[in-house]
């Protein structure tokens, strides 16, 4: 993710903000980019998205409009922790946090006059659908993987209803997965990354392993490309489009991500979670 940053700033030449919880460990991050060279500026802000308090003012702070907006942040296979909302943190962090995030910058995005949101999820979707009659998990007993899998649909679903709803702002939205990638802090609950369920094989020729170069390469392409101009409401993978999913192999996009009506609840439900949370 840092690489896709560097690309953005370094070979493109664009003014990049990288939203972080630690302050001072982006902003060491943003230094780092910056000193590699290249006609771009980083910069990093406060942004928990766990915290809507902190959503929102991130948002309230954006200046101008926003040509790209890259949802990249992430928890996997949490121990079950609940936000202040009661929701379930890892659909708070990777469905809710990104929703609030886009949605309140959607006026900016717009005055863009072309802009790209790129939604960032995994094949792990394939695992499960949004299990709408109990997103927090107050009455399935919790599985992390489960909360892991309805939280990656989410980000498809999210796209899909975007692209849509956005297309008349011409703001072109597309999900991907971006491969399953070594060396980053995503497994950290889990030991390693490898150390998941049988469901998620490691050993399957068909699982997308990769470096951190080759991971963030498909969101640069959703993010940059002219390779993809007019692409909205897609899922791609190994920098091309993908097809849908086959069971037993760990590619493609499941159906039940791709379905317009569980997409337009997906939207619904998130905004009706969103305004109780302001009466909290």
């Amino acid at each position: 993710r840092g690489l896709g940053r560097r690309g953005l700033a370094s070979d493109a030449g664009g003014e990049v903000t990288i939203g972080v919880r630690d302050l001072a460990a982006g902003a060491q991050v943003a230094k780092e980019i910056t000193a590699a060279g290249g006609p771009g500026t980083v910069y990093a802000a406060p942004l928990d998205l766990a915290d809507q308090a902190s959503v929102r003012a991130f948002v309230e702070a954006w200046q101008g409009p926003l040509h790209i907006l890259v949802l990249n942040a992430g928890v996997m296979a949490a121990p079950l922790q609940r936000t202040r909302e009661g929701w379930e943190i890892q659909f708070a962090t990777n469905h809710l946090g990104h929703f609030a995030l886009a949605t309140g910058l959607h006026s900016a995005l717009t005055a863009a006059h072309g802009a790209r949101v790129v939604s960032v999820s995994s094949v792990g979707h394939v695992n499960g659908d949004v299990l709408f009659d109990d997103i927090n998990f107050q009455r399935h007993p919790y599985d992390p993987w489960a909360a892991y899998s309805q939280s990656k649909t989410a980000n498809v679903l999210f796209a899909l209803e975007a692209g849509r709803r956005w297309a008349s702002d011409l703001i072109a939205v597309n999900a991907l997965n971006p491969g399953r990638i070594t060396s980053t802090r995503l497994g950290r609950h889990i030991g390693d990354i490898s150390h998941s369920p049988a469901s998620f094989d490691p050993a399957s020729t068909d699982v997308s392993w990769k470096n951190i170069e080759q991971g963030a390469a498909t969101s640069v392409l959703l993010a940059a490309s002219p390779l993809v101009e007019g692409a909205t409401g897609r899922y791609f993978e190994d920098c091309n489009e993908a097809g849908p999913h086959r069971p037993g192999v760990r590619r493609g996009v499941a159906a039940h991500a791709v379905d317009p009506q569980s997409a337009a609840r997906l939207w619904q439900t998130s905004l009706d979670m969103l305004a109780a949370a302001t009466t909290v």
